[in-house]
């Protein structure tokens, strides 16, 4: 008999590169260090991050086939090699104090490393989960979630006591060999390959085998109405979530009246329920399916950002923005499992990888919006309900992509009466 790999250690696996790659939203722990030791200004330094989120959404658009072409193993330990000489190339450039040496290292190979890692587990965890796709997905892209948690009191306390260079080489030392280590045991399952409790029940007629509604390949896919129905939900939701981090502590104390240590409490809260939001929505997910679902994040959403600027009490915001914050991680983690069931798991990583350009072009967008109306109108009180409008539109698409749903699954209907 052949010998199985455990899809539990795989998903382990996934979860090892996604929080190393993770890290990256703790970027904010350089940023007064970098400083106050080069005088560099905020806007230079927080352009590092910048840099790596756009290249995130580049490399995983580009290098989505190489994924699929090479697979896990050799996509998973590229990535390690591009994160881990990124951030040590950082610390190279620490130690110059060469500002676009660090641009060059953190934001570009850095940004690459972030790409590749973030789609490489995902299509292989859809071919290992084919009972719980959205449990499977949920797992890795919540240790993204989880991560800036994790490493931001490791950074400051490294950076406290090591220095911010040495903090660089230490961390892209140890992200590598995670990264790479996991990476080695990441492989697709056998052909045909079902859970044994799932295939018994599958083979007793207890169980159906989901079918996919298409197999599509990535090229394919993105001449369907609906792939641009998917990245533009994406895009609404990252936007909007991505802006309300950003100004969440400011408009915690404008709004809500919140003192700045309860706002910045809020802030590190907010990372948390980010996380469990990827896990929870994409397994709830399993049960009442993605079209649901992505219905279900814009309805909540919509009423959320109604409701913020006319809550003057400190623990309903809270409650609120935290309950934005699950719908935000929900739909990062929900979206693969959703774009298999719509083009199937052919060239799943490489379709999500064309679909996160949404998520670089909204960590330009929302920030820069959010800052730029603030300024304009002095209130946060109008980006809410802007924001509360675009999540009108996402609720309509999310209904508006049902039709094409519905007319691939009479589709299929009519080809299996035919067949």
């Amino acid at each position: 008999m052949e010998n199985v790999k455990n899809r539990w250690l795989i998903a382990a696996s996934a979860v090892g590169i996604h929080i190393s790659i993770g890290s990256v939203y703790a970027w904010s722990v350089y940023t007064k260090p970098l400083m106050n030791q080069f005088q560099w200004g905020l806007k230079e330094v927080s352009f590092t991050f910048s840099i790596a989120i756009l290249f995130l959404g580049l490399s995983a658009a580009f290098l989505g086939h190489f994924v699929e072409k090479h697979g896990p193993r050799k996509s998973g330990t590229l990535a390690a090699c591009f994160f881990g000489v990124g951030t040590v190339g950082a610390g190279l450039a620490v130690t110059l104090g060469s500002l676009p040496l660090l641009y060059l290292c953190y934001g570009v190979l850095g940004g690459i490393g972030l790409g590749v890692g973030y789609i490489t587990p995902v299509s292989t965890l859809v071919k290992w989960f084919p009972d719980r796709r959205g449990l499977a997905t949920g797992l890795a892209i919540m240790g993204f979630g989880f991560a800036s948690l994790i490493f931001s009191p490791i950074e400051a306390k490294l950076i406290s006591t090591v220095g911010i260079a040495n903090t660089f080489f230490i961390l892209g030392i140890i992200f590598f060999i995670l990264m790479f280590a996991s990476a080695r045991y990441l492989a697709p399952p056998p052909q045909g390959w079902l859970p044994e409790g799932f295939k018994q029940k599958v083979e007793s007629g207890e169980k159906k085998l989901a079918v996919d509604l298409s197999e599509l390949t990535a090229n394919e896919a993105v001449k369907t109405r609906r792939f641009y129905l998917l990245w533009l939900m994406l895009f609404i939701n990252v936007t909007c979530g991505i802006a309300i981090l950003a100004v969440a502590s400011p408009m915690a104390q404008e709004i809500a009246r919140m003192t700045p240590a309860t706002a910045a409490a809020m802030v590190g809260l907010m990372g948390l329920f980010n996380g469990l939001g990827r896990i929870g929505w994409a397994s709830f997910s399993d049960y009442i399916g993605r079209p649901n679902t992505y219905t279900a994040f814009f309805s909540i959403q919509l009423i959320a950002f109604f409701l913020l600027p006319s809550i003057s009490n400190a623990l309903f915001f809270q409650l609120l923005i935290f309950l934005i914050m699950t719908c935000y991680g929900g739909g990062f983690a929900s979206i693969p499992a959703y774009i298999g069931d719509l083009f199937g798991k052919k060239q799943l990583g490489a379709i999500h990888g064309y679909i996160l350009t949404a998520w670089a072009a909204a960590g330009l967008a929302g920030p820069i919006f959010a800052s730029w109306v603030r300024e304009t109108v002095n209130s946060y009180s109008l980006i809410m309900y802007i924001f509360a409008g675009m999540f009108v539109v996402a609720l309509a698409i999310s209904l508006l992509i049902r039709l094409d749903i519905a007319r691939l699954r009479a589709k299929l209907e009519t080809a299996r009466a035919q067949g």
